[in-house]
């Protein structure tokens, strides 16, 4: 993959919308163990009213009481949810998909959830918009209940007008339809309006009337004003699709009679679109889904993900067990203490794509713990700025972290770099880690650093080492340390080495830096021994090697 990925944290799934859909299937992902961001714009569509109904067990609540409930709920599962616009998406060539934001760092997923919602348009009537939501409304289920038997007037706008009269005559019996711009009704929808008792007024609207922030009327052109204490109207529901648009996923018209109600993203029942790996649900896929019916929609697409990325790492597993290079016998090292960077097995698939499969093996390949060697050494040194090259599931960039450094981590895996941001997060120290992907033979972070520190970087394929830890020597400050450990062999139990993997000796590193006389102070050169676990679990004895060198002034 090319140096535009570089910086991205990467997730499961990335939810574009914080809504009841958004943060109901944010809620079913992390309690599926996924890693979840929700990005959240802070703009419900439901803001404008007071309250939220058909909410089974949640009757009458604030809607925005009912999403911070949502989001302690999401986050209490491990959800991360950031407030901010997403404004772009595009699929990446080796799979999943790059969220540009706003306001923010651009983030990737391996799948999206879209709960944008829609945006209400409304008639071009002065007076209505400052009504919405109060004394203007549209939705008998959501509203009918709070004017019920009160005089309530209908605006005509959409082929819609006569059937939307005669439902909230359900609410109350004095129902007036003002005909506005539309076309003339039908004989019979005449005769169905008289027989309910709905009162039809011709002539075009003028305004909206209020008085003390109330509804009090509805003002014809005429002048004569019809005193009313709600006005329904059928506003254009416009899906709010923009992230979408640099996916090839454009919206769909919903026509009536020739007039267009409204767009919405067309999706399969579990919000499946024609994009693989997109999911849309809530009001962006269903213009009329209410709250409950949002949420519930939610909690189906998760579920739909969650099946699919079980099926895909599934079979990523299966190709990783068929493949030879993956068998414990002919695997460079299964150490459990050490973070490695990246190897090459053959066949198609990118060193990424080996390294992200390796991790999703299990929730926790290395110990968690930080390498000893780089406790040992970094200790007692000024905390300052840190480069961890490879940090994998990140033990060595969180304890740096806790000891005071401001840490740039990178790694080949997106898998692990998630994983890690995670286990800062845990640890509280996610503000002084900086999460970067980096393939370093191709791309390298930028400045300079007190401390870079190279742990086991070794590969079973055509890794530049030599290349890779010159440009860390070159990234260190002066006065500030170069940290190189490494193997110097292959363990005991290793059957069918592999004669490409080179273990440098500590003056071998050095040599291969290039360096000028008197540029480098060594302060530590040499091998030491440490216990690790075989296969089967048996404490053995395994000899690495340290090269520990400090930039002169």
């Amino acid at each position: 993959m090319s140096d535009s990925t570089q910086g991205c944290d990467t997730y499961d799934v990335v939810v574009v919308g914080g809504g009841a859909a958004g943060l109901s299937g944010a809620l079913a992902l992390a309690r599926a163990r996924r890693s979840v961001l929700v990005i959240d714009a802070g703009e419900p569509r439901n803001a404008p009213a007071a309250h939220a109904h058909n909410y089974l067990g949640r009757e009458g609540v604030p809607p925005r009481e009912l999403l911070a409930d949502g989001r302690a709920e999401a986050a209490a599962y491990g959800a991360r949810i950031v407030a901010g616009e997403a404004v772009g998406a595009r699929a990446l060539p080796g799979g999943g998909f790059r969220v540009e934001r706003a306001d923010g760092p651009a983030v990737e997923g391996r799948r999206l959830l879209v709960t944008t919602g829609l945006v209400d348009e409304l008639p071009p009537v002065p007076g209505l918009a400052e009504q919405w939501g109060a004394g203007v409304l549209h939705c008998p289920y959501c509203h009918g209940w709070e004017v019920r038997t009160r005089p309530v007037g209908v605006l005509a706008t959409s082929p819609l007008a006569v059937h939307h009269a005669l439902l909230w005559r359900q609410w109350t019996d004095d129902v007036t339809l003002f005909r506005h711009l539309a076309d003339d009704f039908g004989e019979e929808e005449h005769e169905q309006l008289a027989a309910r008792g709905v009162t039809v007024v011709e002539g075009e609207v003028a305004r909206v009337e209020a008085r003390d922030g109330r509804l009090t009327g509805v003002r014809l052109a005429s002048g004569e004003v019809v005193a009313r204490e709600a006005l329904v109207v059928q506003p254009r529901f416009t899906a709010r699709s923009g992230v979408l648009e640099g996916l090839g996923l454009v919206p769909t018209a919903m026509e009536m009679s020739g007039q267009v109600l409204g767009t919405y993203i067309a999706a399969d029942p579990t919000g499946a679109t024609d994009v693989p790996g997109v999911w849309v649900a809530g009001n962006v896929a269903n213009l009329m889904e209410q709250l409950v019916g949002a949420a519930a929609a939610g909690l189906k697409a998760a579920a739909a993900l969650n099946a699919d990325l079980v099926a895909e790492d599934t079979r990523r597993a299966v190709e990783a067990r068929r493949s030879p290079s993956t068998d414990p016998g002919d695997r460079m090292t299964d150490d459990l203490t050490d973070d490695s960077t990246a190897r090459t097995d053959t066949g198609t698939r990118t060193d990424a794509e080996m390294w992200d499969d390796r991790y999703r093996e299990s929730d926790r390949i290395w110990s968690g713990n930080p390498n000893t060697v780089l406790v040992r050494e970094v200790a007692d040194l000024e905390p300052g700025r840190a480069l961890d090259l490879g940090c994998g599931e990140g033990a060595d960039a969180v304890w740096l972290a806790r000891q005071g450094w401001h840490v740039t981590a990178t790694d080949l895996s997106r898998v692990a770099l998630g994983r890690a941001a995670g286990h800062a997060a845990d640890a509280g120290v996610t503000d002084r880690i900086d999460w970067q992907w980096h393939d370093l033979g191709v791309s390298f972070p930028e400045g300079e650093f007190d401390l870079v520190s190279a742990q086991f970087l070794h590969s079973m394929g055509d890794l530049p080492r030599e290349r890779i830890l010159r440009r860390a020597a070159d990234a260190v400050a002066p006065g500030g340390i170069l940290l190189v450990v490494g193997h110097a062999g292959f363990p005991h139990w290793e059957k069918n080495p592999d004669p490409r993997v080179p273990f440098p000796t500590p003056e071998e590193v050095l040599a291969s830096l290039e360096p000028a006389p008197g540029e480098w102070e060594v302060l530590l050169s040499g091998e030491h021994e440490r216990v690790q676990n075989d296969p089967d679990g048996n404490p053995t004895t395994r000899t690495d090697n340290a090269l520990k060198i400090r930039r002169t002034g």
